[in-house]
């Protein structure tokens, strides 16, 4: 009989209690405890708030939402770059109980009306514009009109409504909120091509952003600067719960990320953590300014999205003065943390694990067969616990495809554990590409291609790159008579309709793709070929 210390299963136990409340609850708690004390600050524009000061002016945002029919369950979308209204809305629709829908400010009209249409859009908080970006635009080409646009007029309007509005009718929200209802749907892209919105509870995302805050042993005094965007789980619940609920004040250094903006935020905000996936970090070492600022309020951090080499770790820790730096794994469906380094694991422990598993979760690697597998051997990384999603939003058979009848999340990532109940991440079942700290699934990018007159079939894989980790590259077959095309043909077709990160950065015209036996495609050897055809 094998014992737990034998097989690749480990669940993660803590004396501190999974938190019972809505996210609505914990904001009322952390504001009574802590009125005076600063919560938010908005570095590009100076605007501050202590919890209050929050509190007051989430109240009158969800007064104002609910005087302009939004009502419990209603979805309410947020498709804005980093600002302080973000978090406004994210906490004004918890207070109603409506469902935010988080939406990637880089998506564009094939993808945003999508989400529009799949999630059952009530509402649309929305930035009018970002650089080149025409948020209104968008929205009005894809004939979507219930927008209420940030820093306009009826914004004001809609706080005015809620300020005159009777307070008694938020308490009747209150009282009729559960902390098991959805409250959230962050949308990852599908191997079908189409996003899946991942359906999140208060309980999933309330209790993942504090027992990561517990785990970089935040407090009151903390000051928490999160460069990482916000409608992602690293900015929303690592960053904005995970300090909240611990009494930390939220620093938002700019609206998308730049390294010296960041750097200037950690150095005039006495910033003790900072976020940001390896390659935010390596732009702020780099920046020439670095030896400008002054980081010795510095620290903790978390660093996630793709594996951190070890010469990088190194200056973090020294140069950037975050000897407790923490290591983060995990997925949207799972809210998202699922294993975490500690800051008594040494330098290997954080670049060449991705940490033990969280309080209350629990993780095991099986095989093909969905046994258990001996520790050190590689298998799938399945979790399960209060984290894991209720499930992806109207889509009852991709949910039972990813839950089993247990209640276990299947990643689709390879993994090992280690005798010390350590994990590693080795590979990926699936062939998503992670390019600087962005997921992106294959099978979307392709199936946008596919509308062009000209192609007959695509691939899609991810190549090495120095800067990302991974780029994006285009297998084409053209239809037969067409003329070939070049790579900015292919990225003058999708600017506007991809993402940016999407676009490929590789194109490749073949009359063929490699194929198994049995028909299949050989992505393997495509990558193969690709790093010799490149000279990567």
């Amino acid at each position: 009989m094998r014992n737990e210390a034998q097989i690749s299963y480990s669940s993660g136990i803590a004396s501190t209690p999974l938190l019972g409340q809505t996210i609505g609850e914990m904001l009322d708690r952390i504001a009574d405890l802590h009125p005076d004390r600063e919560a938010l600050v908005e570095s590009a524009t100076g605007r501050r708030w202590t919890f209050a000061q929050l509190r007051g002016d989430i109240d009158r945002l969800a007064l104002g939402l609910r005087a302009r029919g939004v009502e419990k369950g209603d979805r309410v979308g947020i498709w804005s770059p980093n600002c302080a209204e973000w978090v406004l809305t994210q906490y004004a629709t918890a207070r109603l109980g409506a469902i935010l829908v988080n939406i990637n400010p880089a998506y564009r009209t094939s993808e945003v009306e999508y989400v529009i249409g799949q999630s059952g859009l009530r509402l649309m908080v929305s930035a009018t514009s970002f650089r080149t970006t025409d948020y209104a635009a968008m929205l009005a080409e894809v004939g979507f009109e219930d927008v209420l646009f940030i820093g306009t007029p009826a914004w004001d309007e809609t706080l005015a409504a809620g300020a005159a509005a009777d307070p008694v009718a938020l308490a009747a929200c209150a009282a009729s909120l559960a902390f098991d209802q959805p409250i959230n749907i962050q949308y990852t892209s599908g191997t079908t091509g189409f996003p899946k919105g991942a359906t999140l509870s208060h309980h999933n995302i309330l209790n993942n952003g504090f027992f990561v805050g517990e785990g970089v042993h935040y407090t009151e005094e903390d000051r928490v600067c999160v460069p990482v965007p916000l409608y992602h789980c690293f900015g929303m619940v690592m960053g904005v719960l995970g300090a909240h609920s611990h009494g930390a004040c939220v620093v938002l250094p700019a609206p998308v990320f730049d390294p010296e903006r960041t750097l200037e935020a950690v150095h005039a905000e006495r910033c003790t953590s900072l976020y940001g996936v390896p390659t935010m970090f390596i732009a702020e070492l780099a920046h020439p300014r670095f030896a400008e600022f002054d980081l010795t309020s510095l620290r903790t951090g978390i660093m996630a999205g793709s594996p951190c080499p070890v010469e990088v770790m190194e200056r973090v820790v020294a140069e950037m003065h975050m000897p407790e730096v923490a290591i983060c794994y995990g997925m949207t469906e799972t809210s998202p943390v699922s294993t975490m380094t500690s800051r008594e694991d040494d330098l290997a422990a954080r670049t060449q694990t991705i940490g033990a598993v969280m309080p209350f979760v629990e993780v095991k690697i099986v095989d093909e067969d969905g046994l258990v597998v001996p520790r050190g051997t590689p298998g799938e990384f399945c979790t399960r616990g209060y984290s894991v999603m209720l499930g992806y939003w109207n889509e009852p058979e991709k949910t039972a495809e990813a839950i089993d009848a247990g209640r276990w999340m299947h990643t689709g990532d390879l993994a090992t554990m280690d005798q010390d109940g350590r994990l590693n991440i080795v590979g990926r079942i699936k062939d998503m590409i992670l390019r600087g700290g962005e997921n992106i699934y294959p099978r979307e990018i392709e199936e946008f291609l596919y509308r062009h007159p000209d192609i007959g079939d695509v691939q899609v894989i991810g190549v090495p790159d120095a800067k990302y980790g991974e780029e994006v590259m285009a297998w084409i077959v053209m239809r037969p008579g067409a003329e070939p095309l070049t790579a900015e043909a292919v990225r003058e077709f999708a600017a506007g309709r991809l993402a940016h990160f999407k676009i490929p950065r590789y194109v490749h015209l073949v009359d063929a793709f490699p194929m198994t036996v049995t028909g299949k495609v050989r992505k393997v050897e495509m990558r193969e070929r690709a790093v010799e055809i490149l000279g990567l």
